[in-house]
């Protein structure tokens, strides 16, 4: 729901007044909508373009040099009055005439047509441009009856140019009935929109569905389907339009993905990523694609695609330049890369332990890294939840990403043979770099500075694990600025360690020894809910993590749990040495 709202009835004139305010450089605010700051000259043919508040930034933010000379505003999905479009109109008019341009809604045609009549009739000769690129909304042979949603953009942008560049009014509108009729646009919501003022959405999309072909005024799709992988999701996006492209089609295009207010643009690039390729394997060939939101719906959640297949005139203007609020660039020129190549990781060469027993001790390290990645994926939601209450909930991921990438890499330097030092090094350092944040530069050090306790020639002693625990955990506190009572993983490595070596000196098999330290963590990882919070973003928001546990805290203890099982099996296995050398 909107949150900043005031008095709802007058919540699209104060946005509009607001907006008007912030690009005075480019608009300014009259009855209705607004009007271009600086006009364009005598005899240009006027661009109106509007419809109802709540799709910003269409309307209004498209006002500008390259693009409309006017945008009229009505309120939230309503559409403007016949007054406000014709007085709008009459503003904008430079006497080369106007094109009004608007979706294809009963309301929008209705009133910009009695408007254009009335200017008509003053001598004003005025054209009507409805878009109908909404694939969902009627069938391929009833094109006229389609909605006009995000093809908006594409076509009063061509339009736009084409007015700049001086051509009539006839021209003008060819241009723009021409790129209409080669616009395609379909969009799957995930949620639907709340109107300002009220509490309920529109509609409600189940959880973990989705509605396909939407409309951008609140109205639910045709279909609901489950939320498939962004692979499928663009295949099905890119299919839907193809198959309905026009029939004296060109392999040049014209592409936007378009957001609808709440769905954030970095899921928008994580499609593009996959839909630009399918778009490619297709013949296409994308010039300037737009991906981010254009026309949005308020807060409803989803994205559509559109595709205006372009012939030379019509790629000319939708590469000329434009200076407007929401859409900026110089003309844009040359052709596109064809693919861009993604630089490929250096590969790292691992060298070989001497000894047969080094490289068996470095299998057993790729082990343990591997189970502690399973254990954390499983741990992945707690942890996320508990990170939550006071901090900012991403430790499960982190430590999920982070476990992942080290089981891979050690799995690597296993593999070509090296040692218990080299492999943990390796995963330590693929933890810090795909873990990223505090929790993964501290655990890559605390890791590499634990592999610097082990011998490459060698399976790993009690010794070895006695002095490379220390040593993680002097590295995490130097680093890391913690100690026990911060209410940080230190206040179970600490105890840990300690215990880990108090029964370790006291000659108990390491495996004992190793299982009694993690007892001790995982109690002092549960006491830790006692704590307040004296470090990190949790320390602004310390009351409300009062009496649950820290989550680094826990993931640490279930870390050294999980290498204490596999030291009892590989102990049982007689695998390793069980006590401390003399």
């Amino acid at each position: 729901m909107t949150k900043i709202c005031g008095d709802a009835s007058n919540f699209a004139t104060s946005a509009l007044h607001g907006y008007s305010l912030i690009h005075r450089d480019l608009v300014r605010m009259v009855r209705g909508g607004v009007v271009r700051m600086h006009q364009g000259k005598e005899g240009k043919v006027a661009v109106v373009v509007g419809g109802g508040s709540g799709h910003y930034p269409a309307f209004a933010g498209y006002v500008g040099p390259g693009f409309a000379d006017a945008a009229v505003a009505g309120d939230i999905f309503a559409s403007p009055s016949t007054q406000a479009i014709e007085s709008v109109a009459r503003r904008a008019e430079r006497g080369g005439g106007v094109i009004l341009g608007f979706g294809n809604y009963a309301g929008d045609v209705l009133n910009f047509g009695i408007a254009a009549e009335r200017l008509r009739a003053d001598g004003i000769d005025t054209r009507l441009l409805a878009t109908t690129d909404d694939v969902a909304s009627a069938n391929n042979d009833d094109i006229e009856k389609r909605r006009g949603i995000a093809g908006d953009l594409s076509v009063f942008k061509i339009v736009g140019a084409a007015a700049e560049a001086g051509l009539d009014l006839d021209e003008v509108e060819e241009v723009g009935r021409r790129a209409n009729r080669q616009t395609r646009t379909f969009g799957v919501a995930f949620d639907g929109c709340t109107i300002p003022g009220e509490h309920e959405k529109l509609f409600h999309v189940p959880e973990r569905k989705m509605a396909v072909g939407l409309g951008v005024h609140g109205e639910p799709g045709i279909a609901e389907l489950d939320i498939p992988s962004p692979e499928d999701l663009a295949r099905m996006l890119c299919d839907r339009l193809l198959k309905e492209a026009p029939e004296a089609n060109s392999k040049r295009v014209a592409v936007m993905l378009n957001g609808l207010g709440s769905t954030k643009q970095e899921e928008l690039f994580v499609l593009w990523d996959v839909l630009e390729p399918m778009l490619r394997e297709a013949g296409l060939i994308v010039i300037a694609p737009l991906v981010g939101e254009y026309v949005t719906s308020l807060d409803m959640a989803g994205c559509s695609l559109t595709i205006t297949w372009l012939d030379e005139e019509l790629e000319r203007f939708w590469r000329a330049p434009v200076d407007t609020a929401a859409l900026r660039h110089a003309e844009i020129v040359g052709e596109p890369e064809a693919i861009l190549e993604i630089e490929a990781e250096t590969p790292i060469v691992y060298m070989r332990a001497s000894s047969a027993e080094g490289r068996r001790g470095g299998a057993c390290v790729a082990e343990v890294m591997t189970h502690l990645s399973e254990a954390l994926a499983k741990a992945e939601a707690e942890l996320g939840h508990i990170d939550a209450i006071a901090g900012d909930g991403d430790h499960g991921q982190g430590m999920t990403r982070g476990s992942a990438a080290a089981a891979k890499a050690a799995k690597t330097a296993s593999q070509a043979g090296a040692g218990p030092s080299t492999v943990l090094a390796a995963a330590a350092d693929a933890w810090a770099d795909r873990a990223g944040g505090t929790s993964g530069a501290l655990w890559g050090a605390g890791l590499r500075a634990f592999s610097t306790g082990l011998d490459d020639n060698a399976l790993p002693s009690g010794d070895h694990l006695s002095k490379g625990a220390r040593l993680g955990m002097e590295a995490i506190m130097r680093l890391g600025k913690a100690k026990p009572g911060d209410k940080t993983l230190v206040d179970a490595l600490v105890p840990f360690v300690d215990v880990l070596e108090e029964k370790f000196n006291a000659s108990h098999a390491i495996a004992e020894a190793w299982r009694a330290g993690a007892e001790t963590a995982q109690k002092a990882a549960d006491a830790t809910k006692e704590l307040l919070p004296r470090l990190g973003r949790a320390r602004t928001h310390g009351e409300r993590s009062k009496g649950h546990p820290d989550a680094g805290a826990l993931s640490l203890a279930l870390c050294v749990k999980i290498v204490g099982e596999d030291l009892a099996r590989l102990d049982a296995q007689g695998g390793r040495e069980s006590r401390a050398a003399s």
